[in-house]
């Protein structure tokens, strides 16, 4: 038994000193002089190369996503009929969207896909394709409800008919 008295405190813990970016990021904020690494350069593989697309093809699938992105989010809203985008979509896609609808119309008690009055619009105000391979492409893109916002992300992979084919849609 100690000798301490009821009205002594015993430190469990040893005293230590806080380092002095204590509540703060410690940052290295000098510039870089060195060129990035490579993968030729790190023998481990690809860090982030940049797979050159022209600016035509570019816009063209930017300018589809936002197209299909605006019609998913209108049929999550209630406003079109799922079966707008089933020739676009994955099976998976395709389910998830009726879902989505589904639940919504019961939230607000009427029926998915039959074009109901909405105070309040979505607009799908940025698409940022970033190109997999030429064959695949994931977008990020942010939507506007009124004063509210959410993101989706998308990956569309393009079919042997040089079509692109949703294959997943993550809404945030």
């Amino acid at each position: 038994m100690t000798d301490a008295r009821p009205h002594e405190v015993v430190p469990i813990r040893r005293e230590t000193r806080l380092a002095s970016v204590q509540g703060t990021l410690a940052l290295d904020l000098q510039p870089r002089q060195d060129p990035p690494r490579t993968s030729a350069a790190s023998g481990s593989g690809p860090i982030a190369d940049v797979l050159p697309i022209e600016g035509l093809l570019r816009r063209a699938t930017e300018e589809w996503a936002r197209r299909y992105i605006q019609a998913a989010v209108e049929i999550v809203g209630g406003d079109r009929p799922v079966t707008q985008l089933l020739r676009w979509s994955s099976r998976e896609v395709y389910q998830d969207l009726q879902r989505r609808a589904l639940l919504v119309a019961r939230a607000g008690r009427h029926q998915p896909g039959q074009g109901r009055f909405q105070p309040v619009r979505p607009r799908v105000l940025g698409v940022h394709p970033s190109f997999v391979t030429r064959d695949v492409v994931e977008v990020s893109s942010h939507v506007r409800y009124g004063e509210r916002s959410r993101a989706l992300a998308a990956r569309f992979e393009r079919t042997p008919d040089h079509r692109w084919r949703c294959t997943a849609l993550e809404f945030a």
